[in-house]
């Protein structure tokens, strides 16, 4: 330091003390000190003396873990959508602290960063200030003149569930979400010196205009006020800056061009520090850090929504903050996880519903870079005005400089105080958008849960910019990546878009305490995440995923004569495609009968770069060997600028009637036929089939091991018929059952057994119409089936509405009864699984193997449970009769507010405009 100011005599004592004091930063210790009193959060908590009024372990002084929610210690009543039970529900806390000697002449104020929902706070027997009344929102007390320096300070905290202002109850406590109690984020003390800056307030351009409010407090004419931004690393950006406090003055605005900097934007979320110091002619006083970031965020009426100048489009979803063991009491791990999580989605926002989220989870989202809207809660009612602008000052003034902060929102659904609009301005110097979430508002059409035709007619006819704030409303296995497709491809072509935000991030179950851990979902009520409560992946995770990926692959299978070229669309913001890695594997996949599932890679290389601007669209070229044929799959794997997939695409390279050969094995045995009372045995190859010449299905099959249930089929999904003749002769060497059906509806029959060969089926039917599904089932009795291995799209299962996001691989599954949203071993065992080669369903009998020679059948594995939850069945659409399909054509999925076919032409009903008959060939292989 003497060296770097050895010539400061050439300098004016103002230039001096400038330079002096952002050298010194680093060096002098005079930041905000924090004593926490409580822990830090869910997995560093800290002990209080508790008592409760009522409900679980009430009536006597215990021990409670702070922060939390009582509920989740085993204390008090759960609750949900609104205080039904033990309403005046109310917690004590106690707890003895200390102070360092260093604290006297100091500033000391308790901060609590959320208590549910009205908390009182004495110091040593006193009131530290009015009681506070919201429940998410951070609030503190100047307890200088209440504290004991030389000895023990006794904390007492009341806490209601309830709040004497009605409003405050309307607007968060009769909301679709828990409804917990307790002081369930960070309790500590901020200590200050006598002269200090108590906030600042930043609004950084993304052209590098810099202005700050600095609130100041004791301050003097002798106090300068100074400036200095600071990369990550500590290094200066920019030269500093600073200006001179009056006598009395309490908030002074610093403005300075920083040039050569990096705007944030969630692509490439470049942050700085800002280092804030209040000083005197003695040296530096006080000083803050705040990390921010420069960008500019704008709605242009009748446009979009823009942020940094380019129009944005938001892929995002609503998050509650919540963790089954713990409630609303949260970590940074959590942050970390969830916005990993969105990322991996290819999300790029974020909406608080319904309340301020922790500090952490915004720092998580500058650094790793999502946009945000931050809400004031008022879930279909309003805080009253007066409580309404305290709380509004506490969200925007702890939340103000986060660059990922872009919108307000100003309550949601109907809980909007209007006269609340103008406050955020107040404390905001960004002066962002505030809108009200479901209304058409401010510029901005927010509909919640429109269905296909709104969108529709918002595309001809909307002159808001469109954005739903909540839309593909998830409940159990539907909505979320169900329709999402058709959605978002006429959501792009509203000239006005901004995107939209789903319907929810995870299902909201609680550990209940009550109920020996069980997670309490609320029937219906709270299953409506992509992930489950310890954010177990739905099958919706990988539709979002490709869907929204900002690399956009449309082709659907690879043509015969193929020269590497695929088309590929930038749908990035702000980041060029030269900064992406495109990486390509040839591969051969296990057959039937194989360990394991691991392909054996033939061949990989990367594609050539390629340099598209977003929204520009071009050819990628693959550089494949000249043997590609004889390779099963293509991956294709894109990486962002910092390593992470993007997405991985699949395509098979075969046929399935190419995969597999189906000759003779050189078996000697012959076929040996045998005609009894109602029914027909062929025997081939030790194996019997069994039919029956009432109904020509087969009734069962028989080997070495013993007998298979396989049964009742088969039979035209959804179709009536009867057997007219079961006809059955040889032809050649093979044999042939042929039974020969009439009714509404053509259906034709034909098996042919062969010796050394698995039994091949050939079916055909017309059908006409609107129909659910339509192929061939079987039945097997579920309670005999253990597993399920497969050559397809998987491992999860898909909808007519949901078929991207799967891979085409080799999977296995064991068997599981998984209620998606009630239980959640995922990926679920029943449904429908799609583009399948063959399969083995894996039995207590003998496993047997199913081929077929279609590459577009979708395989049916029994039928899912329906929900318990469930109030309509929008989300539990119709299967088959049958336990084992193999079916042409499935049925869509609906949301929790919309039927499957109001949710666009995916989710129609299948359609045959003819008789033209469907042809399909199975071969089942028993031996």
């Amino acid at each position: 330091m003497m060296k770097q100011y050895s010539t400061f005599k050439i300098y004016t004592p103002g230039i001096f003390f400038l330079l002096f004091l952002v050298g010194s930063l680093k060096a002098w210790g005079q930041g905000t000190q924090y004593q926490y009193l409580s822990g830090t959060d869910k997995d560093h908590t800290v002990d209080w003396d508790f008592y409760i009024n009522s409900g679980q372990k009430s009536g006597s002084w215990q021990k409670i873990a702070v922060p939390s929610n009582w509920e989740q210690q085993g204390f008090g009543t759960y609750n949900y959508y609104k205080d039904t039970q033990n309403p005046e529900e109310q917690g004590k806390y106690k707890y003895h602290f200390k102070l360092a000697p260093s604290v006297k002449n100091k500033n000391v104020f308790i901060v609590f960063e959320a208590s549910m929902t009205e908390t009182e706070v004495k110091i040593n027997g006193q009131l530290a200030g009015p009681v506070h009344q919201g429940g998410f929102y951070r609030f503190k007390y100047d307890i200088t003149h209440l504290i004991n320096h030389d000895g023990d300070n006794l904390l007492e905290v009341a806490v209601r569930k309830r709040s004497g202002n009605e409003s405050v109850n309307q607007a968060e406590r009769k909301a679709d979400f828990w409804l917990f109690g307790g002081i369930f984020r960070p309790v500590y003390l901020e200590i200050v010196p006598k002269t200090y800056i108590d906030r600042i307030a930043i609004d950084a351009s993304a052209n590098g205009a810099l202005a700050l409010d600095v609130f100041i407090n004791n301050a003097n004419s002798n106090h300068k006020v100074t400036a200095q931004v600071q990369a990550l690393n500590g290094q200066p950006v920019g030269l500093p800056f600073s200006t001179q406090v009056r006598t009395g003055q309490q908030k002074v605005t610093l403005k300075q061009r920083v040039n050569h900097i990096l705007p944030w934007n969630p692509e490439s979320p470049n942050l700085y520090n800002l280092v804030v110091a209040v000083g005197d002619g003695k040296g530096m006083i006080h000083r803050v850090k705040q990390r921010f970031g420069f960008r500019t965020a704008e709605l242009r009426q009748h446009d979009g929504f823009y942020v940094n100048g380019k129009k944005v489009i938001f892929k995002g979803v609503c998050r509650h903050s919540e963790w089954p063991e713990s409630g609303r009491t949260l970590s940074k791990d959590i942050s970390l996880l969830d916005v990993k999580l969105m990322k991996e989605m290819n999300m790029n926002a974020v909406r608080m519903s319904h309340y301020p989220p922790d500090q952490h989870f915004l720092d998580v989202c500058d650094s790793l870079g999502l946009f945000v809207l931050d809400e004031l809660t008022g879930w279909q009612a309003k805080y009253d005005t007066e409580v309404g602008k305290k709380l509004v000052k506490e969200l925007v003034v702890r939340d103000v400089n986060h660059p990922s902060i872009v919108i307000w929102d100003n309550g949601n659904e109907g809980g909007f105080n209007t006269d609340l609009d103008t406050e955020y301005a107040k404390y905001d110097p960004q002066q962002r958008l505030v809108i009200h979430p479901w209304e058409k508002f401010n510029g901005t059409d927010t509909k919640h849960y429109p269905d296909y035709n709104y969108v529709e007619n918002s595309v001809l006819y909307g002159n808001e910019v469109f954005f739903p704030t909540e839309f593909m409303h998830g409940l159990q296995d539907g909505g979320q990546g169900a329709g999402l497709d058709d959605f978002w491809r006429l959501m792009m072509k509203h000239p006005h878009t901004a995107g939209g935000f789903l319907w929810s991030f995870h299902d909201e179950g609680v550990a209940r305490t009550d109920r020996n851990g069980q997670i309490d979902i609320q029937g219906n009520a709270a299953p409506d995440g992509i992930l489950g409560p310890h954010r177990e992946k739905e099958g919706s995770f990988y539709t979002i995923k490709e869907i929204w990926s900002p690399v956009a692959i449309e082709t659907s299978y690879i043509p015969e004569k193929f020269d590497g070229r695929l088309s590929v669309e930038n749908r990035y913001i702000y980041t060029n495609l030269s900064k992406c890695t495109f990486n390509w594997k040839l591969a051969t996949l296990q057959l039937p009968g194989g360990q394991g599932l691991k392909a054996k890679i033939n061949a990989s290389g990367h594609a050539e770069p390629i340099s598209l601007e977003p929204g520009a669209k071009g050819f990628l070229q693959l550089n494949l060997p000249v043997n590609k044929k004889q390779s099963d799959v293509l991956y294709l794997t894109a990486n962002d600028q910092y390593g992470k997939e993007i997405f991985t695409w699949s395509w098979p390279l075969k046929s399935p009637a190419n995969t597999f050969k189906r000759q003779s094995d050189a078996s000697s045995s012959k076929i040996e036929v045998i005609v009894q009372a109602g029914g027909l045995i062929v025997k081939a190859d030790n194996i019997g089939y069994y039919f029956d010449s009432q109904t020509g299905y087969l009734q069962k099959v028989s080997t070495q091991k013993g007998e298979l249930s396989l049964s009742k089929g088969p039979i035209l999904a959804g179709a009536k018929y009867a057997l007219k003749t079961l006809n059955h002769y040889f032809s050649g060497d093979d044999y042939i059952v042929e039974p020969e059906y009439e009714g509404g509806q053509q259906f034709n029959v034909k098996w042919t057994f062969s010796p050394g060969r698995p039994a091949k089926l050939n079916y055909s039917y017309s059908q006409q119409g609107e129909f659910d599904f339509s192929g061939i089932t079987f039945d097997y009795p579920e309670e005999k089936i253990t597993g399920m291995k497969w050559e397809g799209r998987g491992p999860y299962r898909v909808w007519k509405n949901r078929l991207k996001g799967q891979q085409f691989g080799v999977w296995h599954k064991d068997y599981n009864n998984t209620v998606t949203g009630e239980s959640w071993d995922y990926p679920e065992f029943k449904g429908f699984h799609a583009s399948v080669y063959w399969v083995t369903i894996e039995n207590k009998q003998s496993p047997f193997t199913v081929y077929s020679d279609d590459e577009n059948l979708f395989f049916q594995m029994l039928k899912p449970v329906k929900p318990a939850g469930a109030t309509n069945e929008n989300t539990n659409p119709p299967f088959p009769d049958g336990s084992l399909g193999f079916l042409n054509s499935i049925d869509a999925i609906g949301t929790k507010f919309q039927r499957a076919d109001q949710l666009g032409p995916q989710s129609q009903k299948n359609i045959q405009l003819n008789y033209t008959p469907i042809k399909g060939t199975l071969w089942f292989d028993f031996r």
